[in-house]
């Protein structure tokens, strides 16, 4: 579920998407329930559906049966699984998007088998699922971790979730825009097209256009890029101190472009953690399943709690 779009799938067991569909978001409650509601009816009218899963940018609760609070979704302290259960007729299951993420790699993708990992999913902000022995870790309430929201500049940039200086407002898709027009700002750059294109019209740079830019070699683009690269790896050794993992897996959105900032990266959470060269670090790798990755992991986890 995005703030403009809804995307669902028919996943079987092992993993494999079979049939899709996707509509307009709407910003209440009870239009994000229809949604969800008629996504669901249209793909049951082509296949067997045993479960449905809901991966959602938010806060639950321990058991995944209430959103606290989702900075980008209508809910509030809402029964969102017996709402949904209720109107569907199915078993449902909740989860946080990061944790469904995790989950799917897990099962399906680049972190099969592995012991203690993290999955640190940038896109329009930043999810963090942290994994151990097969087995999600929520913390004592629900939300743990939020690494995103972690205060990295005090009185910094504005962030949705109410906070200023989070690390997602300096490290996400949203952040490369805000850092563009910064940086250009605050920098000469001669021939750079993507930096007359902020100067022009900031509102209409998206963070996609900046990585094409720092593709094709613009000097704004690779600055913006390189400031980006610097965030990401304080972000990857700060994983690396609170949970010394045997794997990090970077996903969401911003992970297509991974091949133009995660080598700087690495070399930076290397360095930055505490013990630099006298202790072994995390492999740092791409996630695998993209964008589906959500999807993928919330469809095998409602198939599981279906067949206790």
């Amino acid at each position: 579920m995005g703030g403009t779009n809804l995307r669902a799938a028919v996943v079987d067991a092992a993993g494999r998407i079979v049939d899709s569909a996707a509509m307009a978001s709407s910003g209440t409650a009870s239009g994000l329930e229809d949604g969800i509601v008629r996504l669901v009816d249209e793909l049951s009218a082509r296949n067997r559906i045993e479960a449905v899963g809901v991966a959602i940018a938010g806060f639950l609760d321990a058991e995944c049966e209430t959103v606290r609070f989702a900075p980008h979704l209508p809910w509030r302290d809402a029964p969102v699984r017996r709402t949904l259960a209720d109107r569907l007729g199915l078993p449902v299951r909740l989860e946080h998007d990061a944790n469904s993420a995790a989950w799917g790699e897990y099962r399906f993708g680049a972190a099969k088998g592995v012991r203690d990992w993290v999955l640190f999913a940038v896109g329009t902000g930043i999810g963090t699922a942290q994994m151990h022995d097969g087995e999600i870790f929520r913390g004592a309430y629900g939300t743990a971790p939020e690494l995103g929201h972690l205060t990295v500049v005090p009185g910094g940039r504005r962030c949705p979730c109410g906070k200023l200086g989070c690390l997602e407002r300096y490290c996400s898709g949203t952040a490369l825009v805000v850092s563009a027009v910064e940086i250009v700002h605050s920098h000469r750059f001669h021939g750079s097209e993507l930096a007359e294109h902020v100067r022009r019209d900031p509102a209409a740079v998206t963070g996609e256009q900046v990585m094409a830019a720092a593709r094709a070699g613009d000097p704004a683009g690779k600055a913006v890029v390189d400031d980006f690269s610097d965030w990401l790896g304080q972000g990857l050794s700060v994983i690396g101190d609170l949970f010394d993992p045997e794997l990090i897996l970077l996903g969401g959105g911003v992970s297509r472009d991974a091949d133009l900032y995660l080598p700087e990266s690495i070399e930076s959470f290397e360095s930055g953690v505490v013990g630099t060269g006298y202790r072994p670090t995390a492999r740092v790798a791409v996630a695998e399943l993209g964008a589906d990755a959500g999807m993928i992991g919330v469809s095998d986890l409602a198939r599981r709690a279906a067949r206790p």
